[in-house]
C-alpha cells in the first residue's frame, strides 16, 4: 500500500464503536467495528459502562493498525463523533463514578419539571438561551438526577462528559468538550459558545463540573505514552476534540452552507437545516445546535422511530410466521401499492415522540383498515407515516425561514438505501432529492474533516464540496405529490384527534 497520511476517526455510537482510516482523499482506507451493551435497568432507563467504550477504542486501533498496513506514524491525527446529551461523571482524575447516562434515558422527569418551575414566569428563555425545550432528555436535567438521587456520587464529580470526550481524555488525559456537545446539555448559551452560569445556579448545579468547551477542530492534547502503549498509536499523535453526531453527520452530508437541508433515516431520524443563526419557534418544535464550523448551527426536528417503525413491522410480520418478511421483501411488496397504501394511515409514534409534539404519551395507530387491507397497505403506511411526520418538520422549518428556505433536500442514512422510501419523501415533501456519495458513514467522515482541518491537512469546511460528490436522487412525481397534498393534512388532523385518547391510554397503565 502507498504511504500516506491519514485520519483516525473513531464514532462512538449508541450500538458500538466504529473507527475509521481515512485518507486526504476522504477515502477510507480500513474500519473495525466493536460493539458494546446498553443496560435498561429500569423503565425509562439507559446506561451504558465507560470501560466498555474504553475497550472499544484500544481494539479498534489495535485491529485498524494490524489489518491495515498504515503505519502508526502515517496517522496524522485522532478525531471523534459520539452519542449526544449523555452524561458520564467522573472524579478529578477521570475515574468514571457510575454507568453513563446515555441520550435515550428519560428518568429525570421530575427534574425537567423543576427546571421549568425554576423559570415558570418565563420558559422560552431557556429556550432562546440554550436553543432546546425544557426536557430529561438533555445532560443537566441528567445531572440534577444523580444530585437528588446519588448524592455521595454527585458530592465526587469532578467532570461531566460525553462519550467522545471520554474517549479523548483517555488518549490525552485533557478534560474538553466541543461546542456541539457542549449545546446539547442545556446550560451552555448558544450563541456566546460558553457555560452559562446563571442557568447551573438557578438549576442547582455545581459550578465548574463541565469540561472547557471548544471548537470542534481543536487539538486538545496528544496520545500519550501510556495511551500509546494501549492501542499501538504513536504518542505525540495530534487529538482533535470532533464533535457530537449529529454535528459530524451534518458535515458529512456535505450541509456546509446556510440553507442546505438534509434528512436523516436511521433508527430514529431528524431533519436539519444550516443556518448562521440559530432558529427560533414560538411553540418550541424544533430545536438548535452548534456546528462543527464553529460561524455555522442547525435547527432539526427530530422523530423517535422512522427506520425503527419499519424495523418493528417487519418484526412484527416475522414473528407471525410470515416467511418473507425481511427488509427488501416488505419493501418491495409496498412497492406494488399505490400511494395512500388504500387509504391507510399510520401515525408512526411507537416511542411516544419529540418533533413536532414533544408528546412522549403519542402512541402509533393504523387508521382506515378494512378487510380488503393486508400486509403491503400497512408497510407501505408505516413508511408514508414517518415522511408524513418529517414533511410536518420540514414545514415548521419553512415557516421560520420563507417558502425558499428549504428548496431542495439531501439524504443519507440507512433507511434512504430503499428507492421506494426515497421516492415516498420526494412526493410527500414535493421536492427533489439528492444523495451524497459517501464511501463511509457521514459521523465518521465529519469527524475526519474536523481532525484534517485541525491539523492543517484540509483548509476549511469547504472541502466537503471536492471530497463529497452530490447526486441527483429521486424527483417528485406530480400525481402522487398531489395525492400526497390531500393525505398529509388528513395526518395532521388524526394525530390532533387521537392525541386526548393517548392521554387516557397512558393514564390507565
Amino acid at each position: 500500500m502507498t504511504r500516506q497520511t491519514c485520519i483516525l476517526a473513531h464514532d462512538l455510537g449508541t450500538t458500538g464503536n466504529k473507527a475509521t482510516l481515512i485518507g486526504a482523499d476522504g477515502k477510507p482506507l480500513a474500519a473495525a467495528f466493536v460493539s458494546y451493551a446498553t443496560a435498561y435497568p429500569h423503565p425509562n432507563w439507559a446506561e451504558q459502562n465507560a470501560a466498555d467504550w474504553e475497550r472499544a477504542i484500544i481494539v479498534c486501533t489495535r485491529r485498524l493498525l494490524a489489518e491495515s498496513g498504515i503505519e502508526p506514524q502515517q496517522i496524522a491525527a485522532v478525531s471523534f463523533s459520539g452519542h449526544m446529551q449523555g452524561a458520564l461523571v467522573v472524579d478529578s482524575a477521570g475515574n468514571p463514578l457510575r454507568p453513563a447516562i446515555i441520550w435515550a434515558d428519560q428518568r429525570a422527569a421530575p427534574q425537567a419539571e423543576a427546571m421549568a418551575q425554576a423559570y415558570a414566569s418565563d420558559t422560552s428563555a431557556i429556550y432562546r438561551r440554550t436553543g432546546h425545550r425544557i426536557s430529561p432528555a438533555y445532560t443537566a436535567a441528567k445531572v440534577m438526577w444523580i444530585r437528588d438521587n446519588q448524592p455521595d456520587i454527585y458530592r465526587d464529580i469532578g467532570v461531566v462528559l460525553q462519550a467522545k470526550d471520554y474517549a479523548a481524555f483517555l488518549l490525552t488525559g485533557v478534560f474538553a468538550t466541543d461546542y456541539s456537545d457542549a449545546s446539547g446539555t442545556q446550560v451552555f448559551d448558544l450563541e456566546k459558545r460558553e457555560w452559562s452560569d446563571d442557568l447551573m445556579r438557578a438549576f442547582d448545579i455545581r459550578s465548574g463540573i463541565f469540561p472547557q468547551a471548544c471548537p470542534s477542530t481543536q487539538v486538545i492534547g496528544h496520545v500519550t505514552s501510556q495511551a500509546a502503549s494501549a492501542t499501538g498509536l504513536l504518542a505525540g499523535t495530534p487529538v482533535v476534540i470532533g464533535g457530537g453526531d449529529g454535528a459530524c453527520a451534518t458535515v458529512g452530508a456535505a450541509v456546509i452552507r446556510a440553507g442546505d437541508a438534509y434528512t436523516y433515516i436511521g433508527s430514529s431520524s431528524w431533519l436539519a437545516l444550516s443556518t448562521r443563526a440559530p432558529m427560533f419557534d414560538t411553540e418550541q418544535r424544533i430545536v438548535n445546535f452548534a456546528a462543527l464550523d464553529p460561524d455555522l448551527y442547525f435547527s432539526l426536528g427530530n422523530m423517535q422511530a422512522a427506520g425503527g417503525a419499519f424495523d418493528w413491522i417487519e418484526r412484527v410480520l416475522r414473528d407471525a410466521g410470515v416467511s418473507e418478511a425481511g427488509h427488501s421483501a416488505l419493501d418491495a411488496l409496498a412497492a406494488g401499492t399505490p400511494p395512500g397504501a388504500g387509504g391507510v394511515l399510520c401515525l408512526p409514534y411507537l416511542l411516544g415522540e419529540r418533533s413536532p409534539h414533544w408528546n412522549p404519551r403519542a402512541r402509533a395507530a393504523f387508521v382506515g383498515l378494512a378487510m380488503s387491507h393486508g400486509r403491503a397497505e400497512m408497510v407501505r403506511a408505516v413508511l408514508e407515516g414517518v415522511a408524513f411526520n418529517m414533511r410536518w418538520i420540514m414545514d415548521v422549518l419553512r415557516n421560520l425561514t420563507g417558502p425558499d428556505g428549504v428548496a431542495s433536500m439531501r439524504v443519507i442514512g440507512g433507511g434512504m438505501r430503499s428507492a421506494l422510501w426515497r421516492q415516498i419523501f420526494a412526493d410527500v415533501y414535493g421536492l427533489p432529492l439528492s444523495r451524497p456519495h459517501l464511501d463511509l458513514a457521514a459521523t465518521s467522515l465529519g469527524a475526519a474533516i474536523a481532525g484534517g482541518i485541525g491539523v492543517g491537512l484540509f483548509p476549511d469546511f469547504n472541502v466537503v464540496e471536492t471530497l463529497i460528490p452530490i447526486e441527483p436522487a429521486e424527483r417528485p412525481d406530480p400525481v402522487n405529490n398531489a395525492r400526497y397534498e390531500k393525505l398529509y393534512p388528513l395526518f395532521q388532523r388524526t394525530y390532533a384527534a387521537l392525541k386526548p385518547v393517548f392521554d387516557e391510554l397512558v393514564m390507565l397503565q
